[in-house]
């Protein structure tokens, strides 16, 4: 049955588009994050080991409520990883080595990327008449903003 939520469906097939590409970003970066949590390395392993598990413990429950909002306005989402890669905008880990300098600012580099594709994915939410879904996004942004800002802050 197609959601009467009072948004037209072209506009609802608008938005879902890209709350699948977020999808995919979200999902890209869950996995990077994942990657420096487990193979971090240095004296700083602990602390740094406990911090990348903070963040993609966040990261697994954002994913959650975005594949929700794509459900909730219509549509599907997607969630194959070979979906991930066609839709994302974010690289695989391009950082060789396993200390946290060096995965903190790729990590950081992707926060960023996001934190402005979000800004202009607001502004196509609210040109779709979707206020709920700007609503939702305004919250991610705001998320995104203070992890960049906890992992700038952990730069030299």
């Amino acid at each position: 049955m197609k959601a009467n939520i009072g948004i037209k469906e072209k506009d609802t097939a608008a938005v879902a588009v890209l709350l699948n590409k977020l999808l995919a970003d979200e999902n890209v970066l869950y996995i990077k994050v994942r990657n420096a949590h487990w193979n971090i390395e240095g004296v700083d392993f602990h602390a740094q080991h406990l911090f990348f598990e903070g963040i993609y413990d966040e990261l697994a429950e954002l994913i959650d409520e975005i594949a929700e909002r794509v459900r909730a306005i219509g549509h599907y989402a997607v969630g194959t990883m070979k979906q991930f890669l066609e839709l994302t905008q974010l690289t695989e880990m391009k950082y060789g080595k396993n200390d946290s300098q060096g995965y903190i600012k790729e990590l950081l580099g992707d926060f960023e990327s996001l934190i402005i594709t979000l800004r202009e994915y607001i502004e196509t939410a609210e040109k779709h008449g979707d206020a709920g879904t700007e609503d939702f996004l305004v919250g991610i942004l705001g998320q995104h903003e203070k992890t960049a800002w906890m992992l700038r802050a952990h730069l030299k």
